[in-house]
């Protein structure tokens, strides 16, 4: 499918379908925004015109291409109208079943067999609920709030999506300036999702016992992980901690890792080898170190001078 001429109908104009429609817009794309409630769409409007205005504030665009992103979107409540003509489809609805399911079948009427659908779905299994022809044009984008800020798109493919349309989402989220990765396969909550509710879970159960206050959480987390994150993530943060010890401490817990078990069968054990899990190409374990510590530093620099970690 062309990426130049695609006709984009986002359908939700909620906390998501707004800015995702702006991101399109952006990016120089005709979008239809549409929603059944026209006080969502002209709330909508007023959240993509200030979204547009800080990201002026900050370099991010010229105060005269505005007007111009804002004369790409067309808002409307006439769902059959616009989705006759779409290539593509975003479905950013209510996260509930029935909602998509209704939807996805007035889609599957109106819209040519050719139109891609992409559901932003945190979760649900739109493989399961869409009851639509042509099953292979069906496929998760997943945006991250805000989408106009946040560089992460997760692709999920079903069982049943084609390659065509795996290989046209990943063309077409690259174009828009985000960064797509691609699940081999469906898996509830995704990557994002799991990880963050695993953190939930453990943040509900801490409250719960009172064994530290809210703020003092948030105060922790900030203070370690929000620096560590975003250089060595959560996978390679294993091989600076080392795997043999990663592996005695999970073992300890009652957990086997065989993927971890193999790595320390061959001798890697992470930083300290110069392989584990990364490849640090043979460099020593001082110099990697070295170039961890500068990273955080620069960062942790950045921070104090935002007050990042005063709550906003």
């Amino acid at each position: 499918m062309d990426l130049e001429d695609l006709k984009v109908v986002v359908v939700g104009a909620g906390t998501m379908g707004h800015s995702i429609c702006q991101v399109y817009a952006q990016a120089g794309y005709r979008v239809s925004l549409v929603d059944l409630n026209s006080a969502i769409l002209d709330k909508a409007l007023s959240k993509i015109t200030s979204n547009l205005d800080v990201l002026k504030e900050f370099n991010m665009l010229g105060g005269q291409e505005i007007p111009k992103i804002l004369n790409r979107i067309q808002f409307t409540t006439d769902l059959k109208k616009v989705a006759t003509k779409a290539d593509l489809i975003v479905e950013a609805v209510f996260e509930r079943a029935d909602i998509k399911r209704d939807l996805f079948v007035k889609l599957d009427e109106y819209c040519s067999k050719d139109t891609i659908f992409a559901s932003n779905t945190s979760g649900l299994n739109v493989f399961k609920i869409a009851k639509i022809s042509h099953p292979e044009r069906l496929i998760i984008h997943h945006w991250f709030a805000p989408p106009h800020v946040v560089p992460l798109v997760e692709v999920v493919p079903g069982r049943k999506t084609s390659d065509d349309v795996i290989e046209f989402s990943l063309r077409l989220l690259k174009r828009l300036g985000k960064k797509p990765i691609t699940l081999r396969k469906f898996s509830d909550y995704f990557i994002v999702n799991r990880i963050q509710n695993a953190i939930s879970s453990a943040v509900f159960q801490l409250i719960l016992m009172k064994t530290a206050t809210p703020e003092d959480i948030d105060v922790a987390v900030k203070h370690t992980l929000g620096i560590r994150l975003p250089i060595v993530g959560v996978v390679q943060t294993l091989d600076f901690t080392g795997l043999d010890l990663v592996y005695d401490v999970v073992k300890n817990l009652g957990t086997e890792l065989g993927f971890i078990k193999e790595k320390i069968d061959q001798g890697h054990l992470g930083v300290k080898t110069s392989k584990g899990i990364y490849d640090y190409g043979n460099r020593s374990e001082e110099q990697i170190l070295r170039k961890r510590d500068e990273k955080y530093l620069k960062l942790l620099n950045f921070l104090w001078q935002i007050n990042a970690f005063e709550p906003i």
